[in-house]
């Protein structure tokens, strides 16, 4: 399970949780202009946007789980268990295997305005990356820092959704999440006002009573809520460094610790890494479960006019300052 969001700072900044029982090895990934795409489907490009994001590599191909290009478009990909449908190649249109559809994207666009028209052409294929990698079932969030949306292949059809919330979870469908919003509309980030009877001398008894009745569990639907509340009623910061710090603990509000989510035949499900991307100046920031220091990984300090894609293994390990 995965949250993502957008936060306009200044900058704009995009980034994900990436919640999972287990590690894919995932890195930091950036892949140059000029690095050659063999589409299944849709033929070969050889000059592209530039893009930065977390994967893995597998035989030398880049499998984005998120990431941003050097026109400042973020994408990221997140589980839809039992609503994502694929189609076959359809004539007339780009068919683009699930696996391709972040570096299609990407590459291409350099705007959400441009996602738009590439969508309108577009038929996402459930082929699979190789016979030990079948087509992972997802729905995708785009956003630049004008507007997000949310594109989804489902039964029901190919639906590219307006997101003014800024954030997407997992199940259901982003219509039905955004819907449940409604019954959270009396939330704030104030103290909260006796509402229930007049009849009853009711008064905040604490400090930090604001967002009270805010859902607190780990479903998607709960995470959607504190994610959208946490972004949007979030402030301004004024340096970057601030804004990153800031980025953190918004997807902070919705990480899974180890034990609270346990898994079928043993394991527990944790936060395995959180990513701010600041989409305007190129630079990805990690975090790792067991390395909560923040590393910056910068784009535009490597040659992105070559053709060789460029690996950051995650960083692991506590780092522990000490002070004495």
């Amino acid at each position: 399970m995965c949250t993502a969001a957008k936060y306009l700072s200044g900058d704009f900044y995009f980034g994900r949780t990436l919640d999972n029982g287990c590690s894919y090895n995932e890195e930091v990934i950036i892949t140059p202009r000029r690095r050659r795409f063999a589409y299944r489907d849709a033929g070969c490009v050889q000059a592209h946007y530039a893009m930065i994001g977390v994967g893995c590599v597998r035989d030398g191909y880049p499998l984005y789980y998120d990431g941003i290009n050097e026109r400042g478009l973020a994408m990221a990909g997140l589980n839809f268990v039992g609503y994502a449908v694929y189609n076959n190649p359809v004539a007339g249109k780009d068919n683009i295997a699930q696996f391709e559809f972040i570096p299609w994207i990407l590459g291409g666009c350099g705007t959400v305005a441009d996602a738009r028209r590439a969508l309108a052409r577009i038929n996402i294929t459930g082929a699979a990356f190789d016979s030990q990698m079948p087509a992972a079932q997802l729905h995708w969030i785009i956003a630049d820092r004008n507007e997000t949306i949310v594109v989804e292949s489902t039964a029901a059809g190919f639906n590219v959704y307006d997101n003014p919330v800024g954030v997407l979870t997992n199940n259901p469908t982003f219509p039905e999440q955004q819907f449940n919003l409604n019954n959270y509309m009396g939330l704030s980030p104030k103290p909260p006002a006796n509402k229930f009877s007049d009849k009853l001398e009711l008064k905040t008894y604490c400090l930090g009573m604001g967002a009270l009745g805010m859902p607190g569990d780990l479903s998607s639907q709960s995470r959607f809520v504190r994610a959208a509340f946490t972004a949007l009623n979030s402030p301004c910061c004024k340096t970057d460094v601030e804004s990153v710090g800031q980025f953190f603990h918004i997807l902070g509000s919705v990480e899974q610790t180890k034990g609270s989510c346990a898994l079928d035949g043993g394991g527990y499900e944790t936060t395995l890494y959180t990513s701010c991307m600041n989409a305007t100046r190129g630079v990805l920031y990690y975090t790792c479960y067991d390395n909560r220091q923040i590393t910056a990984v910068d784009m535009h300090k490597v040659n992105l006019d070559g053709t060789m894609i460029i690996r950051y293994p995650f960083i692991h390990g506590e780092r522990i300052f000490a002070q004495n």
